[in-house]
C-alpha cells in the first residue's frame, strides 16, 4: 500500500463540516460528495499498482493533467469502492484519446456525455449492473464509475456548469450513466467481443450521446415488425426531419425484445442492416418548412457526389448514415418489452468518436 507522504495534492484543512467546504470549493456536481481524506485516497492507490504520479491523459477543455492520484481523489468523491478504479482508469484513458473529443463533448449545446458501456467479467466481480433497471438508478458501482468520471471532467477537465459548460437544458445522466451490457441473457456476442477482444477480457466503451429514449413494444412478434417499431420511434432522434443523422446511435435491447430478434435468426448485424436499408424518408418530406422548419437532409443538395444524379424528390435519404453507425448492446430486466434509444452528438471525423478500452485488473 502506497505511503501518504507519497500523496502529491494539496492537503485542505477543515473546521467545520468537509462536506460544506467542498461545495465552497466547487468541486461537487452539485451532490455531496465523500471527502476525500489521505487514508481513503490510498486505499483506493492500493487498487492498482500503477505510480500515482503517472499522467493517464488531459482532459479537456482545461486539459488538466489527469495523474493516477487525482483520478483516485475524485474516485473517492464518488464514493466509489477500490475495486472500482482500473475501470474509471480505463474509462480516463478513452476518454483522454483524440478521437473521443471530449473537448467538443464538454462545450457544446447538445447537452453530451459520456456513456459507460461495461463488458466481460469485471461486470459480475464488482456488481456492474446490467439488467433489471440497469440504466436507473440502485447499484452502487454504475452510480459511482459513472459519476466519477463525471467528476473527473469537473474537476480536472474544467468543465463547470454556466462557466465554460454551456449546455442548453442538460439531463439527469450528465450525473452518471454507467450500464453493463447483460451478456448472459443476450443470444448475440456481446459489443467488446464484435470489436475483436476475447470474451474473458473486460472493457469500458465510452460514447458521446444524450439523454435514452425508451420504446414501448409489447405486441411486436416477429423480427421484422419489432426492427420496425424500433426504428421509425428512432426516426425522431435529434429531430424528426434529421435525415441522415451526422453522429452514432447505441440501441440497448432489451432481453424480451432480443429473444424475438433471435427466434426469428436475425444477428446484430441482420438488425442493424435493416434499420439502415428501410428507415427512410423522401426529400419532399424532409425539406425545410414541410411539417416544422427543418431539412437536415436538404443540405446534401449543396454539395452533391459527381458519381450519382442529383437527388429529386423521390429520392430516399437513410435516417442512419452507414449500418455500421448504430451500436447495438443488450440490457435491462427480463420482463417487459422497452428498449432505448441513445442519440449521439456529432461524430465522425467532426465530432466524437466511440472509443473502447481494456480494462486492467
Amino acid at each position: 500500500m502506497p505511503e501518504i507522504a507519497e500523496l502529491h495534492s494539496q492537503r485542505i484543512q477543515a473546521q467545520d463540516d468537509p462536506v460544506e467546504l467542498l461545495y465552497e470549493r466547487g468541486v461537487t456536481d452539485g451532490l455531496p460528495v465523500v471527502p476525500p481524506t489521505e487514508d481513503r485516497v490510498t486505499r483506493m492507490l492500493a487498487a492498482t499498482p500503477r505510480d500515482p504520479q503517472e499522467i493517464v491523459g488531459e482532459i479537456g477543455p482545461n486539459y488538466g493533467r489527469a495523474t493516477v492520484e487525482k483520478i483516485a481523489i475524485n474516485a473517492v468523491m464518488a464514493g466509489c469502492h477500490p475495486s472500482y478504479l482500473p475501470v474509471v482508469l480505463a474509462g480516463v484513458e478513452a476518454m483522454c484519446e483524440e478521437q473521443f473529443c471530449i473537448h467538443g463533448i464538454n462545450v457544446t449545446t447538445f447537452s453530451a456525455t459520456p456513456m459507460a458501456i461495461i463488458n466481460g467479467p469485471i461486470r459480475n466481480a464488482i456488481g456492474v449492473n446490467g439488467g433489471h433497471n440497469a440504466l436507473g438508478h440502485g447499484f452502487r458501482a454504475n452510480a459511482t464509475i459513472g459519476r466519477a468520471l463525471r467528476l473527473i471532467i469537473i474537476n480536472i477537465g474544467g468543465a463547470k456548469p454556466n462557466e465554460i459548460t454551456k449546455a442548453t437544458l442538460g439531463h439527469p445522466a450528465q450525473y452518471t450513466f454507467c450500464v453493463g451490457e447483460n451478456e448472459e441473457d443476450s443470444p448475440w456476442e456481446p459489443l467488446h467481443v464484435e470489436n475483436g477482444y476475447q470474451p474473458d477480457q473486460s472493457t469500458i466503451t465510452l460514447f458521446g450521446g444524450h439523454s435514452p429514449m425508451q420504446i414501448n413494444d409489447h405486441a411486436s412478434r416477429t423480427a421484422e415488425q419489432l426492427a420496425l417499431s424500433l426504428g421509425w420511434s428512432m426516426g425522431s432522434l435529434w429531430n424528426h426531419k434529421n435525415y441522415p443523422l451526422f453522429s452514432d446511435t447505441v440501441l440497448v435491447v432489451c432481453p424480451e425484445h432480443a429473444k424475438t430478434f433471435a427466434q426469428d435468426g436475425w444477428s446484430k448485424n441482420d438488425l442493424r442492416q435493416f434499420l439502415y436499408e428501410n428507415i427512410r424518408r423522401p426529400l419532399r418530406e424532409l425539406r425545410p418548412g414541410v411539417n416544422g422548419g427543418e431539412g437536415v437532409g436538404v443540405s446534401m443538395l449543396r454539395t452533391p457526389k459527381k458519381d450519382r444524379e442529383p437527388p429529386t424528390d423521390d429520392t430516399l435519404f437513410p435516417k442512419f448514415p452507414k449500418a455500421e453507425n448504430i451500436v447495438i448492446i443488450v440490457a435491462g430486466g427480463t420482463a417487459g418489452r422497452f428498449s432505448a434509444a441513445v442519440q449521439g452528438w456529432a461524430g465522425f471525423d467532426a465530432g466524437s468518436r466511440i472509443t473502447t478500452k481494456e480494462i486492467q485488473t
